[in-house]
């Protein structure tokens, strides 16, 4: 009887496993649909004279904010450590005021890829990960 309690926990938590890896994986295909449907422009690099935040939108994919200007940053993995904040990582820079794509890093993550965005796909981007039952 334990061993079949046991077995019916394992599979529940599988399928739970399992549901939350589809939805991140259907997010991350929907930025690289739009990545590709709005041919947005790829940068080699953005200058940053000031301080900047970011909004997540998956693991793999970051809004960049400046004051003036807003960009999608595409990580070469999964960057775990925008969620922990007991593991600050010191960001790797070339140059103080220029961040590179392929080189530099966000949090420890490299960057892979940097897009410019207008304001329009900002608000299109942050609604990605904000359908019924997500986590934001």
């Amino acid at each position: 009887m334990r061993a079949i309690a046991l077995c019916m926990a394992v599979i529940g938590l599988a399928a739970c496993a399992g549901q939350e890896s589809r939805e991140v994986n259907e997010e991350e295909q929907a930025v690289r649909d739009f990545i590709e449907v709005r041919g947005l422009a790829e940068l080699n690099q953005i200058r940053v004279r000031d301080s900047a935040g970011w909004d997540k939108i998956t693991g793999k994919f970051i809004i960049y904010n400046t004051r003036r200007e807003s960009f999608l940053f595409v990580f070469a993995r999964n960057c775990h450590e925008l969620d922990d904040n007991t593991n600050v990582v010191a960001d790797v820079r070339h140059s103080p005021n220029i961040i590179n794509a392929r080189f530099d890093t966000l949090r420890g993550c490299r960057i892979d890829r940097i897009y410019a965005l207008t304001e329009a796909e900002v608000a299109e981007l942050l609604q990605i990960g904000e359908g019924p039952g997500s986590r934001n």
